[in-house]
């Protein structure tokens, strides 16, 4: 249960970076924050793999590159579900994604590095 929480927190932090980074999104507040993030772990977990499975043939054929449609689909669809959590045309549904992953992924190594630097036996 604390993994989950601290998952979602680092998320809406990282939707916080992603806020004040790209142009078209837009965040009110931190419970905003983490609903969105919320809303991005369940869209994620149950239509993500539903739509990658459906856009296989184009991912295919684009070396990958439809990938990223796909994240910035699910990531304006979780926008649809959040109030206060209202994303703007193609450049922010496309690059996004890419900086909530490269915010999310800094705050976890980061957090990572800081709870194991600490000890409890002292």
């Amino acid at each position: 249960m604390l993994g989950f929480f601290l998952t979602t927190l680092t998320t809406a932090l990282s939707l916080l970076v992603v806020d004040l980074t790209v142009p078209g999104v837009d965040i009110n507040t931190f419970a905003a924050a983490l609903l969105a993030a919320v809303s991005i772990g369940l869209v994620n977990a149950f239509v993500k793999p539903v739509l990658s499975l459906l856009s296989l043939p184009i991912t295919f054929v684009t070396l990958g590159l439809f990938s990223l449609v796909v994240n910035g689909v699910c990531f304006w669809l979780a926008s649809l579900l959040v109030p206060g959590f209202v994303v703007h045309g193609w450049l922010a549904i496309v690059l996004a994604p890419i900086v909530l992953s490269f915010a999310n992924t800094f705050l976890s190594q980061y957090f990572t590095e800081q709870g194991a630097g600490q000890s409890f036996a002292k």
